[in-house]
């Protein structure tokens, strides 16, 4: 189905009403009426096979429903254009029903499967709506469809129910596949070596297409794969591979005694029954069963997703997947999040626009060069894996082709010449790279089913049969290491249109000695590359690839590529080589379906190396919004690189620094139960020992303790015994660092290797914290509270900072700029040394310091709960949230910033002011 835009449908909602005015005759009329409808102004392009009329349902005796739409959940009571809606009139029981009421019966009949979520009565003059959910009536008249004509989305807003069933029917085809590689599996004489996995992996992927050629009918009939296996079970294992040469070989140059239920299959080509090493191994009665039964006559495999399945498939037969727990695959939505801003809205536009055009030949010129623009558009993923992306990309350009096809032969079926094919659009134009080479089997079989599901679509619209066989031998799917070749070798750069794709998420922490030789290769005129995620070296291979054309790229990352050091190692010298952002979807979760897998914050940035017209484009949850400059934090601001700096950009501001480090094995630490027996047993130990604070133990409440013997006489504990032990094992561990001013450490046991402790109050700021937090909780400490290395410590901080630090104006700037660890924040000392701090006037700044004790006050309503409790979002007391609510309107006043604005408008904001405080530093 095609979108069509607002202004359109609008036209074509006033053309139908138009022509439909005064007129309506149920018997002769009532296909046209609908078909036209869903064709001309809810743009379905094959609405001839969404809508079933005269569906026939059992009553009391056989009655027929007007029309069903399936998918969408639908059913159609038509009355001729004189009929009341409300009136009841007599039925063939006797019984006076009004159509409505009539229509009602009509759902008693049906598989409880088929019931409608809507019952639609129209007199072709008033649409009667019922949602049989809500119970609710609504009306539309037709002269009032070019402004509602919106109301009517719910008779084709089916993609979410069709993907969702996709979805079931890939799962479960994962789980047939899965059963069948462990029976598989366990009949190999030696299963864990490669060259088994090999064949294992080989075998898999054409049992898997001979299951799905037999139910989408490329055999040339239903069952065939079934039925020559259930003939020749006694022998299968040879049968099978007789089928595989067999399927390889073109049909003039087979045996021509062979039998007649083998010579019947056709020839496939593309590669895929080449391999003639494949080992197969013995098949059991439990393997046939499974094949034939559970695999064949029990289960549809021409209803899965392609996209989906392939992942699942790859994901089902990869030992490394397989170990993980669970089946991954990008959900379809996320791959359009990529897609969509890249190209296909542009695309959809273009073809709305040529639908337009009132001169007919000169609208059908304008549809056959679209058409074979579409058909000229290449496309490289990268790091392919399955070939989602690139299978999904397939899909969305052969639904648009087809809706040309449907255009230019009008909606009638065509008369095809011999070899002749309204096709244009070829998985040819495809190109992918991977690394594993089972994945890339899988890549390709994944396009071979899609094109086969789409030239099914194809032959409904012109009414002709089209031949699927034999496959054609693109090799486009290459495996290698993209971050080590040459991706020209793959796809010329002149050629080439688009770079898609969602590269391996690796932080550069979790990186192999491979990996970080592959990304310094990548990004080898980068300067600290290597201290960048794996993903960058996919920005870095496009960004030189794409010099000097107009190749568009958009590639899916985790965050932390814009934000923190990143921004300022990589877009630095990518805008340094003519990079432009031409999109971004700034954070958002990205799931992989994995039944195990956690959420991944992710973006996607689209880029050129070239200007491109148009405004570029910041997304942003469902909001979408215009830019005229987006920078590596993907907001509208200059191109800003947040550096670290080792003092406030405002001196008036006091200095903050990291707590104070132990280095000692542990030995200068206690819990609770060992201060208390040390106390119990050396009560003059009680002034020897202090509190000691980390991030996790001032978010959680926990509180540990520490020797704190800075300025301590030895004679004060040279006696207590414990603590002497301890401090020569301080010393021990010490002498073993490889940390030359740790070993030296060791002649002072008893002090921390960096001490810098304050000597007054200080505000407290956790190093690392959850991502799903809204605030940061921060919080006033004592001197006599040793903060640890983990935390930031800001001493002689004042009420007024902790407001502003505590707002929603610096956790934006925070989140934009900070660190990652994993998907936490990582705050640093540049987050707070480069943050532009508001100037307000004594008034503002008095509001601040009140809004901030309503914070603290707050809190202190809840003093058995710890940071995390009172900072969890579902969990937060009305009383902190509102005090934050007003904290954070008090310092947007600060700022001059409106009541509303966006995280991404204030972080734009501060940005420019930053650039100002530093132009003249």
């Amino acid at each position: 189905m095609q979108n069509v835009n607002d202004i359109e449908q609008r036209m074509a909602a006033s053309d139908f009403a138009a022509r439909w005015k005064g007129r309506g005759y149920e018997k002769g009329e009532t296909q046209v009426f609908w078909i036209e409808l869903l064709r001309c102004v809810l743009g379905v392009a094959d609405a001839e096979r969404r809508i079933i009329f005269e569906d026939q349902v059992k009553l009391d005796n056989t009655s027929f429903i007007d029309a069903r739409i399936p998918e969408s959940g639908v059913l159609i009571e038509q009355k001729g254009i004189h009929i009341n809606l409300e009136a009841k009139a007599r039925q063939s029981d006797g019984s006076m029903l009004t159509p409505l009421e009539q229509a009602r019966r009509y759902v008693v009949g049906l598989p409880v499967s088929q019931h409608p979520r809507y019952i639609v009565v129209c007199n072709f003059a008033t649409f009667q709506i019922y949602d049989c959910e809500k119970q609710e009536v609504q009306l539309i008249q037709l002269e009032e469809l070019p402004h509602e004509h919106h109301r009517l989305g719910f008779l084709i807003d089916s993609t979410k129910e069709l993907r969702r069933k996709e979805m079931e029917v890939s799962l479960q085809a994962g789980e047939l596949v899965g059963k069948l590689y462990d029976a598989l599996l366990h009949q190999y004489h030696e299963p864990d070596s490669p060259d088994t996995l090999h064949s294992l992996n080989a075998l898999c992927v054409r049992l898997v297409f001979c299951l799905y050629a037999e139910d989408a009918g490329i055999f040339g009939r239903r069952d065939m794969f079934h039925d020559y296996l259930r003939a020749h079970h006694r022998d299968a294992r040879r049968s099978l591979k007789d089928l595989f040469r067999v399927l390889d070989t073109r049909p003039e140059e087979r045996d021509p005694y062979m039998d007649d239920d083998l010579a019947a299959f056709p020839y496939v080509n593309g590669g895929l029954f080449a391999d003639d090493n494949t080992v197969i191994p013995r098949l059991t009665e439990e393997i046939l069963e499974l094949i034939l039964q559970r695999a064949s006559a029990e289960f549809d495999w021409s209803k899965i997703s392609p996209t989906i399945f392939g992942a699942v498939f790859e994901s089902t037969l990869n030992p490394a997947t397989r170990r993980s727990g669970g089946m991954h695959y990008t959900s379809i939505e996320n791959i359009h999040k990529v897609t969509d801003p890249l190209f296909l809205d542009a695309l959809r536009r273009e073809l709305e626009d040529i639908r337009s055009v009132a001169v007919v030949r000169t609208r059908m010129q304008k549809l056959q060069a679209f058409q074979e623009k579409l058909a000229h558009l290449t496309f490289l993923d990268p790091a392919c894996g399955s070939g989602n992306f690139l299978t999904e990309t397939y899909l969305s350009l052969r639904r648009l082709e087809n809706v040309v096809i449907s255009l230019l032969n009008k909606g009638q079926g065509v008369f095809l010449l011999e070899d002749a094919n309204p096709i244009r659009v070829s998985i040819g134009q495809f190109y992918g790279i991977e690394v594993n080479d089972f994945a890339v089997t899988v890549a390709r079989t994944a396009l071979w089913i899609a094109e086969s599901q789409m030239m099914h679509e194809t032959e409904a619209i012109v009414r002709a049969n089209l031949d699927f066989l034999p496959l054609k031998s693109y090799v486009n799917i290459i495996e290698g290491n993209a971050l080590r070749m040459d991706w020209e070798s793959v796809v010329a750069k002149e050629k080439l249109h688009y770079i898609i794709g969602n590269p391996p998420f690796i932080g550069h922490q979790w990186r192999s000695k491979g990996q970080a030789e592959e990304l310094a290769l990548a990004c080898k005129d980068i300067p600290k590359a290597g201290k960048l995620d794996y993903v960058c070296g996919w920005f870095c291979k496009a960004a030189d690839y794409m010099q000097g054309t107009r190749v568009q790229a958009a590639l899916v990352s985790t965050n932390s590529v814009c934000q923190g050091e990143a921004v300022g190692i990589l877009w630095k010298s990518l805008f340094n080589k003519g990079v432009e952002i031409q999109f971004a979807h700034r954070s958002f979760a990205w799931t992989s379906e994995s039944r195990d897998a956690a959420t991944v914050h992710c973006i996607v940035v689209g880029f050129s190396c070239m200007p491109m017209n148009g405004r570029k484009r910041i997304m942003e949850a469902s909001t979408s919004t215009e830019a005229d400059y987006i920078n590596g934090y993907l907001v509208d601001a200059p191109a800003v690189y947040i550096q670290a700096r080792g003092n406030p950009l405002n001196p008036d501001m006091p200095g903050m620094s990291k707590g104070s480090q132990p280095t000692d094995g542990g030995y200068l630490l206690l819990d609770e139960s060992e201060r208390k027996q040390l106390i119990n047993d050396y009560p003059e130990a009680a002034g020897l020992v202090k509190p000691f604070l980390g991030s996790r133990d001032m978010i959680n409440g926990k509180m540990r303790y520490c020797f704190w013997l800075q300025h301590i006489a030895p004679n004060r504990y040279r006696h207590i015994t414990p603590i002497m032990e301890r401090l020569k094992r301080v010393s021990e561990s010490r002498l073993k660092s490889p940390t030359a001013s740790v070993r030296l450490a060791a002649d002072t046991p008893m002090l921390f290797t960096q001490i810098r402790q304050p000597e007054t109050p200080y505000l407290a700021i956790p190093e690392v914290s959850s991502e799903n937090r809204r605030y940061v909780p921060i919080a006033f400490m004592s001197p006599d509270i040793i903060g640890s290395n983990k935390l930031y410590l800001i001493p002689n901080a004042t009420l007024h900072m902790f407001g502003v630090m505590t707002s929603n104006v610096h956790m934006a700037w925070m989140r934009a700029v900070c660190g990652r660890l994993e998907m936490r924040y990582s705050y640093s000392p540049a987050v707070y040394n480069n943050f532009p701090w508001p100037a307000p006037p004594a008034a503002q700044l008095s509001a601040i310091e009140k809004t901030a004790q309503g914070i603290l006050d707050a809190r202190a309503m809840y003093p058995d709960s710890s940071l995390a409790d009172l900072y969890d979002d579902m969990a937060m007391p009305p009383e902190l949230r509102r005090a934050h609510q007003k904290n954070d309107k008090a310092v947007l006043q600060a700022y001059g910033f409106p009541a509303d604005m966006t995280e991404s408008a204030i972080v734009a904001e501060l940005m420019k002011r930053y650039q100002q405080l530093t132009a003249t530093r």
